[in-house]
């Protein structure tokens, strides 16, 4: 009766085993010689109001480039300071954060609307102004992020709030930044929050299933992304009362350990 039990035990295990592979691997539609796959189109950071950028004008002209890189002199709503985005001036120049309605205010060209481009349009378009309006020839715009984040939470190895530091970041590189989901992240129920038109919409992601995931509005990540991994199963139930301690295997061990010894004895008492 005993052997009988120890091999029902094994299997179980090496059931609970494969089932847990499952669970844990990424991408396991895609077959396992070299393939190409198809990735939904994204598109480049288009920003937003409260956004805030760095912008620099280069026109190889010291004295020319400091009438469009303000120095920053006091701590103006409006302004955050770049210290080390190049400029001649030791004081560093000035960010622009981006009105409610959708505006900056930029040094000799006075409002300029921005909200819903991208860095290159920016460029482009700040370029295009300064020319027209015989300011310069043929002036260098240099436009970068400053605040743009998005959060990574729940069941990953670091949580936290990280940058956005290219055009194009996926749901993949973001994760990566929170250094990967733990053992027991929930693979298959990624949520991700994000505000569109003034509405807070919820996306659900399947890191297990490479087709869903390279397809979804949500691979490619924006300011203020929402990324939550919850605990599977299995950590839910190892929790303890307060919820954030997981009992160890030796734990576990010990238990099966003492439901062994109770199964023996009772099959001894019975013979």
């Amino acid at each position: 009766m005993i052997k009988k039990i120890s091999i029902l035990l094994v299997v179980a295990l090496a059931i609970m085993s494969c089932a847990a592979s499952k669970n844990v691997t990424y991408f396991q539609d895609l077959p396992k010689q070299d393939t190409s796959w198809q990735i939904l189109k994204g598109d480049f950071i288009r920003t937003q109001p409260g956004d805030a950028l760095s912008i620099v004008v280069h026109t190889g002209d010291p004295e020319l480039d400091n009438q469009f890189n303000l120095p920053v002199n006091s701590n103006r709503i409006g302004f955050t300071s770049q210290s080390s985005l190049g400029s001649n001036n030791s004081q560093g120049v000035s960010g622009y954060t981006i009105s409610r309605e959708g505006l900056i205010q930029f040094p000799v060209l006075g409002d300029i609307m921005i909200e819903g481009m991208t860095r290159q349009e920016i460029e482009e378009k700040i370029k295009t102004e300064l020319v027209n309006a015989n300011l310069v020839k043929d002036p260098v715009i240099i436009v970068e992020f400053s605040n743009m984040y998005i959060s990574v939470l729940g069941d990953v190895s670091h949580p936290g709030r990280f940058t956005i530091d290219r055009d194009k970041l996926t749901i993949l590189d973001a994760i990566g930044k929170a250094g990967d989901l733990t053992i027991t992240g929930k693979r298959q129920d990624v949520l991700v929050l994000r505000t569109e038109d003034k509405v807070q919409k919820a996306y659900r992601l399947d890191l297990c299933n490479a087709s869903t995931l390279y397809s979804s509005p949500v691979f490619y990540v924006k300011q203020n992304d929402i990324i939550y991994v919850a605990p599977n199963k299995k950590q839910i139930r190892q929790s303890t009362v307060n919820g954030n301690n997981v009992l160890s295997a030796a734990f576990w061990i010990s238990v099966t350990s003492v439901v062994l010894s109770a199964v023996t004895t009772v099959i001894a008492l019975t013979k």
